[in-house]
């Protein structure tokens, strides 16, 4: 039997919050987890996830950077990105949602809550797939 677990992208420069958030999706999705953004760009062409969560404070690159990349990328701009940051100014959320952001969530976040998010986030996701199949099913039609 084929898995179809749903793939997450954790980017978190600190390994605490990787340990919480994989114990949090492990159990419902498939996580992949990396230190970096220039790591997150890599596993994000590589393991082409459903969705990223995205720290913005890292060194060298942060979560902004990161996503600015992310959208240049040809097989990772499509891949909705969820900010999830000790940031919890409303410009920090405002210049997050402008760069593309799907979602900003702040820590400490609640358990129950991230997972509804990250829910809410792929079903877009996949009915967004499906509206494509159907647009492109009604192309060849013609």
């Amino acid at each position: 039997m084929m898995d179809n677990k749903k793939t997450i992208l954790i980017v978190d420069d600190d390994p605490s919050n990787i340990i919480a958030l994989t114990q949090i999706l492990s159990p419902e999705y498939t996580v992949y987890a990396v230190k970096s953004g220039e790591e997150a760009i890599e596993a994000a062409e590589k393991f082409l996830p459903d969705l990223i969560l995205l720290d913005i404070i890292m060194p060298e690159m942060d979560g902004y950077e990161t996503l600015f990349a992310l959208n240049c990328e040809e097989k990772a701009k499509d891949i909705p990105v969820i900010f999830v940051t000790g940031l919890d100014g409303v410009g920090d959320e405002k210049r997050g949602l402008l760069l593309g952001a799907a979602d900003y969530i702040t820590k400490p976040f609640a358990p129950e809550l991230l997972l509804k998010r990250v829910k809410t986030h792929l079903v877009l996701k996949n009915q967004e797939r499906e509206l494509k199949k159907l647009q492109n099913y009604g192309l060849e039609e013609n």
